[in-house]
């Protein structure tokens, strides 16, 4: 019996470490070439939420039952990782809201555009553009105004403006508004409207590859669904799976489980977009003025 427990234990620790491990190298690729701010919120953003801590605490409980149940105390680690973990592995990534923003910037290009035309000069331009910012950038776009409205520089308000957006096309209308607040010349509107145009073209095929990349994620959301339910069937028929409640057959159980964690990882960084390289270079401190 104090074998069995040992050897439980064990597995339960070789099971939690590799999966542990999996995730950090998983998140480590992200980070590379983030300022120390933005390095930060990405660490947070990983940082278990309320609702993720909520179903790491019901996993337990689950997995702690079944074991109890079955003899599999493989399950007590499993479970709450797999509560935790499917969801974030199947949810939906960062290329809609992504691309949603790519929308919202086209409109506020076009809209600085016009207000460009009435000669008003740059600051004030974009101030008056507040008022009927699209919503996915709108935070930005008003903290950009009071940061300018406390006496920041325009070229330092800018460029945190672009950090707040991180994107390469943010970058490219920025440094257009770059060279109109250094040179303060005519010209910007005609500028802008041609950006406006090609952002436009960029949505629009981001969308058509968003919409090409949906079949294999719903094809994988499919087969994890049904895995699990074989999973499930597998730790009820207890018959049939007598093998796997043998101390070798929890060993190879866990094997199993992590390849399916790796592919599952595998298969999620696949389907996501490589995020082009940005064209201005992240400033370190937000309050650089």
């Amino acid at each position: 019996m104090a074998t069995t427990a040992t050897l439980a234990l064990c597995i339960i620790a070789a099971v939690a470490g590799a999966i542990l491990v999996i995730l950090g190298f998983a998140g480590r690729g992200e980070d590379t070439g983030l300022p120390a701010r933005r390095l930060l919120k990405a660490r947070e953003r990983r940082r278990l939420n309320r609702t993720q801590q909520i179903q790491l605490l019901i996993g337990g409980a689950i997995g702690l039952l079944f074991a109890l149940i079955t003899g599999w105390w493989i399950l007590v680690v499993a479970v709450p990782l797999a509560a935790v973990g499917l969801p974030w592995l199947l949810q939906k990534g960062p290329e809609e809201d992504a691309i949603a923003k790519l929308d919202a910037l086209e409109s506020w290009t076009r809209g600085l555009a016009g207000l460009t035309v009435s000669g008003a000069g740059l600051e004030r331009t974009i101030a008056a553009s507040l008022g009927s910012c699209p919503e996915p950038i709108k935070p930005q776009v008003t903290q950009l105004v009071a940061r300018m409205n406390a006496r920041w520089t325009t070229t330092a308000a800018l460029q945190a403006f672009a950090d707040d957006l991180d994107d390469e096309t943010a970058d490219v209308l920025v440094m257009h508004l770059l060279r109109k607040a250094e040179l303060r010349g005519s010209g910007l509107a005609t500028a802008l409207e041609d950006l406006a145009k090609s952002i436009f073209e960029r949505v629009k095929m981001r969308r058509q590859i968003e919409a090409d990349r949906a079949t294999p994620r719903n094809e994988a959301r499919f087969v994890v669904y049904f895995t699990l339910a074989l999973l499930v069937l597998l730790v009820l028929a207890q018959q049939y799976s007598a093998p796997y409640g043998t101390p070798v057959g929890q060993i190879l159980f866990a094997v199993y489980l992590i390849i399916y964690a790796v592919v599952l990882l595998w298969m999620r960084r696949i389907s996501r977009g490589v995020k082009a390289p940005r064209l201005l270079v992240p400033t370190e401190k937000a309050g650089a003025k």
